[in-house]
C-alpha cells in the first residue's frame, strides 16, 4: 500500500485561475491544467531563483518531490503554450503557507 501523500505547502490562492491566447473563445480551447502547488513551484524556482533545497523547504517537501512537481508544471505551461491550449490552474494536495507548523510540513485540513 502507498505511503498518504503529504501536501505541499503554498505561499497563496492564485489571483488567475485561466490564461488564454488572445482573440479566441476559452469554450473553443483544449484546456491544461496546471496544480496550485505546480504553479507555487515556478514561482519558487523561476520567479523568486531560489535552488531546489531551499524552494523544497518552502513547500515542506523533499528536492526530488519538488523536482517532479517542478517538471511536471514546467511541461503544462510549454504544452499549452506550443498548442494554443487554455491553462487552467487549479486543484492539487496543497496547504496554504499560514496552516504550516513549525516544522514546515502541511497541516492536514481534514483533520478534526
Amino acid at each position: 500500500m502507498p505511503r498518504p501523500r503529504l501536501r505541499r505547502c503554498v505561499s497563496g490562492i492564485p489571483k488567475a485561475t485561466y490564461f488564454k491566447p488572445q482573440g479566441a473563445p476559452l469554450r473553443d480551447l483544449p484546456e491544461i491544467r496546471l496544480s496550485v502547488e505546480g504553479l507555487e513551484a515556478l514561482r519558487l524556482a523561476d520567479v523568486e531563483g531560489l535552488t531546489a533545497e531551499v524552494a523544497a523547504a518552502h513547500m515542506g517537501v523533499s528536492r526530488h518531490t519538488f523536482g517532479r512537481v517542478l517538471a511536471e508544471a514546467r511541461g503544462n505551461v510549454a504544452r499549452a503554450l506550443t498548442t494554443g491550449s487554455a491553462l487552467r490552474i487549479e486543484g492539487g494536495d496543497y496547504a496554504l503557507a499560514k496552516d504550516a507548523d513549525a516544522d514546515g510540513d502541511a497541516a492536514n485540513k481534514d483533520a478534526p
